[in-house]
């Protein structure tokens, strides 16, 4: 896989040209909103802005500009929601470059930032620096705190107050650790350490890392699904990584024959879809029994296909190279229609 490189050109042209109109600021510069309808919201990397998608008609109805004290916050790239009552939040990853071309070999000493958003007023509550480049933030099942990575080649796994945004705990796990992730159940966290190949299981309550899992070449993240098993996507090994849940054993490994991007399950159709950014395509593919997993298909999405989200019957996938998400039936792998977003669209998550 190739490696990350600094573009100081494509970091210059983001702090540029958006002015802010004159409207009411807040702590954090985000102009207040009203989300108050099922949404996806999608982080467009380039161009520091998260498009929000109103699900009843699948239409770009608000764009939030992710702005600090009138500086750009540059690169974001996954984001989680996480609700508790009637209060929608939203974890957003700040690696500060571009990872679109891959995961491997960031810039010494370089920063990275967890962003914590109201996902109904679009209003940023904390822009908080960590102190190297991380892949993801995500909240902890019950919402009480953040776990981002470090990705460096003394990986560790920070654990924050999600209240008071302090450091509750320092995990050690492998080298280059990218994306953090918990099992369906909520009773184990996950991260895919890129330059050993292997998946830190860790217990949430304990914060111990209770199985070290070999995989193939360079995972990146590890994605949970309904059935008890997470699905690992290996960058070089060009492949799936199948974790049972209950036993931490890897139980299958899926050969792709392409770099993928991203696995999803649909429990519905109990299929796994891996994106394929090369080709700008989905694969799907099925359990024939006995953890023995059979392609079934392909469809095209865009140029550079990459997360993959399932609501209701519909699949969506955010493609980085067109600037656009695709909206898919699930059922006949039809596509609905292509939604512009902004510039190298990474993370999706919904607020229900």
């Amino acid at each position: 896989m190739t490696n990350l490189k600094s573009n100081a050109a494509s970091l210059l042209i983001a702090t540029s040209i958006l002015a802010m109109p004159s409207c009411k600021k807040h702590s954090m510069d985000s102009m207040e909103k009203n989300i108050d309808y099922p949404a996806a919201f999608v982080v467009n990397g380039e161009s520091s802005t998260i498009s929000v998608i109103k699900l009843s008609t699948n239409t770009v109805t608000d764009s939030i500009m992710l702005m600090d004290n009138n500086n750009m916050i540059m690169w974001p790239h996954h984001i989680y929601h996480h609700q508790s009552g009637g209060s929608h939040r939203m974890a957003i990853g700040v690696p500060g470059m571009d990872l679109s071309a891959g995961h491997t070999g960031g810039m010494p000493g370089m920063k990275g930032r967890v962003v914590v958003m109201d996902a109904v007023t679009g209003v940023l509550n904390k822009n908080m620096e960590v102190p190297l480049m991380n892949h993801n933030s995500v909240f902890s099942p019950d919402g009480s705190e953040i776990w981002t990575s470090q990705m460096d080649m003394a990986g560790k796994v920070l654990v924050y107050d999600a209240s008071t945004f302090s450091l509750k705990s320092t995990i050690n796990v492998g080298d280059e650790p990218a994306e953090v992730t918990f099992s369906g159940d909520g009773t184990k966290a996950y991260v895919c350490n890129g330059m050993s190949n292997t998946v830190s299981v860790i217990n949430p309550a304990t914060k111990a890392v209770v199985a070290t899992v070999s995989v193939d070449m360079n995972p990146v993240g590890a994605w949970p699904s309904a059935i008890g098993k997470m699905f690992v996507d290996c960058e070089d090994g060009q492949s799936i990584a199948v974790i049972d849940v209950a036993t931490n054993v890897k139980v299958a490994t899926i050969m792709l024959g392409f770099k993928p991007g991203f696995a999803a399950y649909n429990s519905t159709t109990n299929e796994l879809w891996v994106s394929n950014a090369t080709s700008g395509k989905v694969a799907y593919y099925q359990d024939m029994g006995g953890n023995t997993w059979m392609k079934h298909g392909e469809f095209v999405t865009g140029a550079d296909a990459h997360a993959i989200a399932f609501y209701g019957s519909y699949g969506y996938v955010t493609n980085q190279g067109a600037g656009t998400v695709s909206v898919i039936n699930a059922t006949t792998h039809a596509k609905v229609k292509d939604i512009v977003v902004g510039k190298k669209p990474n993370g999706i998550a919904f607020k229900y």
